[in-house]
């Protein structure tokens, strides 16, 4: 096995254990680590371990698996869920349909991708959407074209709801924030952030939308829950706007994740 690699949290696995984690880069920060270790501690689950991969390179990814060979799968975040598509063996329908993968499973086939992020999403935003004055809201923009907002463009027409995307760069499929007209303000009462903006510790960043055009008709949803409140949350509470952070739906694919990786277990 291959040593003194900045990316292992350790040389060699835990013996007798099922590994789980996560692969992103920098990960500087881990819901998905201390979930799951709240949730093995309090169901006295001895088998399984949870820990963090920042790799530095998708391309790492077969090394990973190689030299874990207890590695059941893991979590995907910022910069790969797009990226690793390549080095997988197979998709689930809803992760080939979305186009971006956040949990891996090590199958008898090979490497297999599904999105639990349209599950978290979906369960989360229809929740937030029971308030008495979320009615009638029919369309949204979504701002970002990563591969969480992919998730999220999927599971908006599966609600009934019209996503227009929105993104610093013209694209043949959305917008840009220069085209946010006061119209396309008042039509999209729902307002989604998939973007890292705003996401600690860069706290004073938030997208580039006319905050001035928020009502207390608009509905803001960011995924980011790391601070509770980002500065695009801020600016639209400051104007009656209703807000709802990622955390929820973090906790909902991370539920998704454990159920896809032990579903044959």
């Amino acid at each position: 096995m291959t040593t003194n690699v900045s990316w292992l949290p350790f040389e060699k696995e835990p013996m007798g254990k099922k590994g789980l984690g996560l692969i992103g880069f920098p990960l500087s920060h881990s819901f998905s680590r201390q979930f799951f270790a709240d949730k093995f501690d309090k169901e006295n689950i001895q088998d399984f371990y949870y820990d963090v991969f920042p790799i530095p390179d998708i391309s790492l990814l077969p090394e990973l698996f190689n030299m874990y060979p207890n590695l059941l799968g893991v979590n995907v975040t910022i910069p790969y869920k797009k990226a690793v598509i390549p080095y997988l063996d197979d998709l689930n329908e809803e992760a080939a349909a979305v186009g971006a993968v956040n949990v891996i499973k090590r199958t008898q086939m090979g490497l297999v991708g599904y999105n639990s992020d349209v599950f978290g999403f979906g369960e989360s935003l229809n929740k937030f959407l029971q308030h008495k004055d979320a009615s009638m809201i029919n369309n949204a923009l979504v701002l970002g074209n990563g591969g969480a907002a992919k998730a999220v463009l999927y599971q908006l027409p599966k609600m009934g709801i019209l996503p227009t995307l929105v993104s610093r760069t013209p694209t043949p499929d959305g917008i840009t924030y220069d085209d946010l007209t006061p119209d396309i303000m008042n039509l999209n009462r729902l307002i989604i952030q998939t973007t890292p903006l705003g996401m600690s510790p860069h706290v004073d960043e938030s997208p580039n939308i006319p905050y001035s055009l928020l009502t207390p008709r608009h509905f803001l949803y960011d995924l980011i829950y790391n601070p509770e409140e980002t500065l695009f949350l801020k600016q639209g509470k400051a104007r009656g706007a209703k807000t709802y952070n990622g955390h929820e739906m973090l906790v909902l694919q991370a539920i998704k994740s454990w159920d896809i990786w032990t579903s044959d277990l």
